[in-house]
């Protein structure tokens, strides 16, 4: 896509960070934006500022974790596109502290994250693209990945790591399939990179659904202030990505239709190298 004038685009986390940073560049283009976010106060905040400059902008409470919410915000969507949604970016997502054995980690940290990265991004297909579909109008789909679980892996990070793999499965199968159907929309895979992106992910457990803690133990990952700490301990300066370079490399990308929308790090593309070498080698890894 390269025309965005009056096109309805919807961003879920759109309220921080990458799904934020979406929404700038979308409004800038001229696109009608839906910013869909589980925090009131996140939301009107964002819709305000992005109304500031100019842009057109609606916030809807949204849970992507419950289809009924997601379903709610594909009619609130097509209500204020006069009908059309074109763009969907699938793009909330979470992390918990994986600080144990995959095999001893709590249900609950699973589920919750499974919900929001996989679910989240099943029910947004789920809600909208069969209207996106049945207008005919060109449009595209964007879900967010992670180079961890989505390329390679950090063998730390099982639940996000799994998470993420699902949605990179996910996208390609369903790239593939609307291709096949001869669809006028079009789906890409967006992994945030080339390094660690400076999003709100770390404090992500300030929105935990009460049901879903744990019973005991640390329930928050590290703050990107500790990872900081932790790295420089190591003698080493962490690199960080914006999510303002992230939403300018993917707007960039639909603006030529690709698919892949990714920028690694030299040790992310020797991390890749590495599994598939694995894999077409036999090697054990």
């Amino acid at each position: 896509m390269k025309d965005y004038a009056e096109k309805t685009a919807v961003v879920t986390g759109g309220a921080s960070g990458i799904g934020l940073a979406l929404g700038r560049e979308l409004a800038a283009r001229g696109a009608r934006v839906v910013l869909a976010d589980v925090e009131q106060s996140a939301l009107d905040t964002a819709v305000a500022g992005l109304r500031e400059t100019g842009g057109q902008a609606h916030g809807v409470v949204t849970d992507v974790s419950d289809y009924e919410s997601v379903v709610a915000l594909e009619r609130r969507s097509v209500e204020l596109g006069d009908g059309k949604v074109h763009l969907l970016f699938n793009n909330a997502g979470v992390g918990v502290y994986e600080d144990l054995p995959l095999w001893e980690l709590p249900l609950v940290d699973w589920k919750w994250t499974l919900d929001v990265n996989l679910w989240g991004v099943i029910h947004g297909l789920r809600a909208f693209v069969p209207g996106m579909l049945a207008h005919g109008e060109p449009g595209h789909v964007v879900n967010t990945s992670s180079g961890n679980g989505g390329l390679s892996l950090l063998p730390t990070t099982p639940i996000y790591s799994t998470s993420k793999a699902a949605v990179s499965t996910l996208t390609e199968s369903l790239h593939l399939q609307l291709v096949a159907a001869g669809a006028a929309i079009r789906a890409s895979v967006l992994y945030p990179g080339p390094h660690m992106v400076s999003s709100n992910i770390f404090t992500a457990f300030r929105n935990r659904p009460s049901g879903l803690l744990r019973d005991e133990g640390q329930q928050t990952p590290p703050t990107l202030d500790e990872i900081r700490e932790m790295v420089a301990g190591m003698g080493q300066e962490l690199e960080l990505t914006s999510p303002e370079q992230v939403a300018a490399m993917a707007m960039s990308a639909l603006d030529d239709d690709e698919y892949w929308i990714l920028d690694m790090s030299d040790d992310t593309e020797a991390a890749v190298r590495a599994r598939l070498e694995n894999i077409l080698h036999r090697h054990t890894p």
